[in-house]
Order: structure tokens, then C-alpha cells, then sequence
């Protein structure tokens, strides 16, 4: 059996949504994992990547989104999570706002899912203080909290 190579990209785009002094991220249930990330997700073909953050927040926040600023573009390899043998992982940060955070509904605890099935997902505001590397699952997230920090 031939061993699989990484031969193509998975290019994801987040936002970091910043709001009283908290930050927004969300829980999800993706292929039988739970997963703590920022809110964001995989850029379609034939999209920009501003254009991929909006389409995002639209479809799964029901929000438009005010981008800020590039904040993160990954500068290492790194293998995507579910497919480490078959993808590199290229994510992009945007510090953003959203256009009305007081309509998005929000959990207060983590995966305070009603049922935990495929694709699940709630949101959450951290205190940015209180935000650690150890509440997000994705190695360029823990990155970015690190960044995030010193900004």
C-alpha cells in the first residue's frame, strides 16, 4: 500500500471578534470531535478572503461583519486536523466587528449544544483576559491566542 503524500491546501478563514473587552469563539461537533475555534471556516473556490469571512458569518452567525484589519496569515506548515496526512492547513485572521452583537445568540457554557449531532455549533463570549491557548482545539488558534495577547 502506498503511503498517501500532503498534495493539496485547505485554506480557512476566521474572524476575532472582539466586543467589551471579550472575544467571540464557538463550539462545534464536526466528524465525531468537539472542537472550541474561532468563528470562521473553509474558502470556496473562486472566493476572496474577506469574501469567504462575510459568507461565512452570514450562513452561521445570521450576521454582516465590519472587517478591521488582517491580523494572522499561518507562516509554518501545518497539516489540517482531520486530514494531516493529505492537506496543509493555510488559515487567515481578520480582527472584525460584528454589525449587531446583542442579536447573536450565545451560550454561557461550553457545547451547550440542544442535541449533539453532526455540525452542531454555539457561540460564546470569553473574557479576552481569561482567554488561554488551552480552550481551543486548533493548533493555529493557540497561535493566535498567543498573538492575541501580546497585541
Amino acid at each position: 500500500m502506498a503511503e498517501q503524500q500532503i498534495c493539496r491546501f485547505n485554506i480557512r478563514v476566521y474572524g476575532l471578534f472582539i466586543h467589551e473587552g471579550s472575544i467571540l469563539i464557538t463550539d462545534e461537533y464536526r466528524l465525531e470531535h468537539y472542537l472550541t475555534k474561532f468563528p470562521g471556516g473553509g474558502m470556496h473556490f473562486g472566493e476572496g478572503t474577506i469574501e469567504c469571512l462575510r459568507r461565512e458569518c452570514k450562513e452561521e452567525m445570521e450576521q454582516e461583519v465590519i472587517i478591521q484589519r488582517h491580523f494572522y496569515t499561518t507562516d509554518y506548515f501545518q497539516p489540517t486536523y482531520f486530514l494531516p496526512q493529505t492537506e496543509q492547513l493555510l488559515s487567515i485572521y481578520y480582527l472584525a466587528q460584528l454589525h449587531n452583537p446583542a442579536l447573536l445568540n450565545v451560550a454561557a457554557k461550553p457545547f451547550d449544544f440542544e442535541d449533539v449531532v453532526e455540525g452542531a455549533l454555539r457561540f460564546r463570549w470569553i473574557p479576552l483576559q481569561q482567554l488561554s491557548i488551552n480552550e481551543l482545539t486548533l493548533p493555529i488558534d493557540k497561535v493566535v491566542v498567543g498573538l492575541l495577547k501580546q497585541d
